[in-house]
Order: C-alpha cells, then sequence, then structure tokens
C-alpha cells in the first residue's frame, strides 16, 4: 500500500512539472514579444510621421499593446473573473479618451476655436525708465 501511494505521487510531481514548463513556455514567449515591441518602438520613434500627435498616438497604442501583455500574463489577470475584466475595460475606456482628448488638443487642425488655429501674440511690456537712486 506504501508503494501504491508513493507511485500515486510521483505521477502528480510529473504532471505538476509539465504544468510548470507550459507556464514558463508562455512567459518566455510574452517575454520575447515585449522584448519586440521594445525594438518597434525604438525603431518607430527615429520616424517622422509628419506631426507631433500621430508619433504619440502610435507610441501609445505600442505601448498600450505591450502593457496589455504584462497585465494579462505576468499580473495573471488574463484568468481573472469577469467583473475584473468589466472594471479594466472601464477604466481602460476613459484611459482612452483622455488621452484622446489630449492628443485632440495638440492637434494643429483640432476642433477647438471652430478648426481655425487660434494665435495668440505676446506683446512685450514696455520698458521702464531706469530710475538712478538718489544720493
Amino acid at each position: 500500500m506504501a508503494e501504491h501511494a508513493h507511485a500515486d505521487h510521483s505521477v502528480d510531481h510529473d504532471h505538476e512539472a509539465e504544468h510548470i514548463r507550459a507556464h514558463v513556455k508562455v512567459y518566455l514567449l510574452i517575454f520575447g514579444m515585449l522584448i519586440l515591441g521594445t525594438i518597434v518602438t525604438v525603431g518607430i520613434s527615429y520616424v517622422d510621421f509628419g506631426a507631433a500627435w500621430i508619433n504619440i498616438t502610435i507610441g501609445l497604442i505600442i505601448a498600450s499593446i505591450k502593457a496589455t501583455l504584462v497585465a494579462g500574463w505576468f499580473m495573471h489577470l488574463i484568468s481573472e473573473k469577469r467583473m475584473v475584466h468589466a472594471i479594466l475595460i472601464v477604466a481602460g475606456f476613459f484611459f482612452a479618451v483622455l488621452v484622446a482628448l489630449c492628443i485632440w488638443t495638440m492637434a494643429p487642425e483640432s476642433l477647438i476655436g471652430g478648426g481655425k488655429k487660434q494665435h495668440t501674440t505676446l506683446v512685450p511690456a514696455p520698458h521702464a525708465p531706469a530710475v538712478t537712486p538718489a544720493h
């Protein structure tokens, strides 16, 4: 009977070791994708797409993909319950809206002010005459 219990215990270890190997493979794949994403980010940073807001948008898209990989697999959010996913989706939506508003206000042809670019001219203050101290 002791031999039978020992044999079952050995099978459990083999199954557990295979399970761990499968997880390590996934982690290494995600790590490789993050390295590739970093290389793409650096490469894209040298490309001028004509406007700063386009460059920022592309950079944020790449960063969002990398953040999703980290949150999903390294933080184990991929296997969480639906409520956690709903909260993350709502938070992501509001984050996207705030980022879009920031980019929208940076765009040269933004719709703020009827689509016309508004310039403000700073008029220098007149110089006050130098006052000499009385002796």
